[in-house]
């Protein structure tokens, strides 16, 4: 804004992405040095008058408006958390408070707060937990292998490659690649069988959730007309008492 208003009035030029003082190159040091300790005193006495917060808006590490932008979680990023998402993890989001909601000095604070609590944890180890794999872990075991274990009329399975007893606690990337393969698959099925009509898909989480295999992995499971008395309820039905209500 500055410049442009300098430029405005022919006292600067903007060239090459910059700005620079017209007819700077035909002052001497010492007249450079005079200008600048002029700026400095007019400066000063703006801060003084106007208060420090004057350019608070222009602090490096203050939140642009009243927008708070909030990481995608555990995509994979550098110190910082720039993003480097190979699976095109889930956007950042915004939350936006409602004008006035805060008073000028919980404004102060909240952007000390945030500009402590952004941008200083480094993620670069993160990239190398994709690689973690699990002896022992028939999940972990199959890959590369080829091999199916059980195929039900298109029952499926869907494994993300690192070990991970939790599927809730996958990276971003990691979730955005079940939910492509989950729709590739449904695409397979569904070509291949003109009786499939619908799907359930599922998750256990847990042993008290029916987990039994703790390497995280969604059930993709063809539904056809007729192949239960009652289907309503569908995932519901892993309590019994609870499928139909």
């Amino acid at each position: 804004m500055v410049g442009k208003v300098l430029t405005g009035n022919g006292i600067t030029a903007y060239v090459n992405g910059a700005y620079s003082l017209i007819g700077g190159d035909e002052l001497s040091d010492a007249e450079r040095g005079e200008l600048q300790q002029l700026c400095r005193q007019r400066l000063d006495a703006f801060r003084e008058q106007r208060g420090e917060e004057v350019f608070a808006h222009r602090s490096r590490h203050r939140s642009p408006g009243p927008l708070r932008v909030l990481r995608c979680p555990r995509a994979p990023a550098g110190p910082g958390g720039g993003t480097h998402h190979p699976q095109k993890p889930g956007r950042l989001r915004r939350h936006q408070q409602p004008a006035g909601a805060l008073l000028p000095q919980q404004r102060r604070q909240a952007r000390r707060l945030f500009a402590y609590a952004r941008g200083r944890t480094d993620f670069r180890g993160l990239q190398d937990t994709y690689g973690h794999r699990e002896a022992g872990c028939v999940f972990c075991a199959l890959e590369g292998s080829g091999r199916v274990l059980l195929e039900n009329e298109g029952h499926s399975l869907v494994i993300p490659r690192r070990h991970g007893a939790d599927g809730l606690e996958l990276h971003q990337p990691e979730w955005n690649a079940v939910v492509e393969l989950l729709k590739l698959r449904r695409e397979q099925l569904s070509a291949q069988d003109a009786t499939i009509s619908r799907w359930n898909v599922g998750l256990n989480s847990g042993e008290a959730a029916g987990q039994t295999v703790f390497h995280a992995h969604w059930h993709l499971i063809p539904r056809r007309e007729g192949d239960c008395q009652q289907p309503r309820g569908g995932v519901r039905g892993v309590i019994p008492s609870r499928r139909v209500y």
